[in-house]
């Protein structure tokens, strides 16, 4: 697993083409992510520190884990099939054990941030990877 963080978020309302760029912690290979734009805008308005007056969908899953008295660790991003990323927020259970739960990256990514948890990447996926000019 490699650690990466995030570095550029890349919104296109005219076009839909919405990206988030990871780039190795401590090395400069990136892994560009393709996401819809509720997402993007969620990692986006997060980031800015902007408020909403109820939570969004991203605050209410973070708050469902802590309720349930578990700590979100980190999120992987283990897969890429056919261009499409799979990744797993791995969480403590209450009992301190680790539970596994499937996500789209882009969703790991927006709790990943509101919890400011490490995110990492198989090394291989770095492998699969083309990077475009960003």
């Amino acid at each position: 697993m490699i650690r990466v963080e995030l570095v550029k978020i890349i919104i296109d309302e005219k076009n839909n083409d919405q990206a988030v760029v990871l780039r190795e912690k401590d090395g400069s290979r990136q892994v560009p992510i393709v996401i819809g734009f509720v997402e993007a805008s969620s990692i986006q308005m997060h980031i800015a520190g902007v408020t909403t007056p109820r939570p969004l969908t991203h605050d209410l899953l973070v708050a469902v884990i802590q309720a349930l008295g578990a700590e979100i660790e980190h999120l992987l991003i283990d897969d890429l099939v056919n261009g499409t990323f799979f990744a797993k927020l791995r969480l403590k259970a209450s009992e301190g054990k680790p539970v596994f739960v499937d996500c789209r990256p882009s969703d790991g990514i927006a709790i990943a941030v509101r919890r400011n948890v490490p995110i990492y990447v198989e090394e291989k996926i770095f492998h699969q990877v083309i990077v475009p000019d960003m």
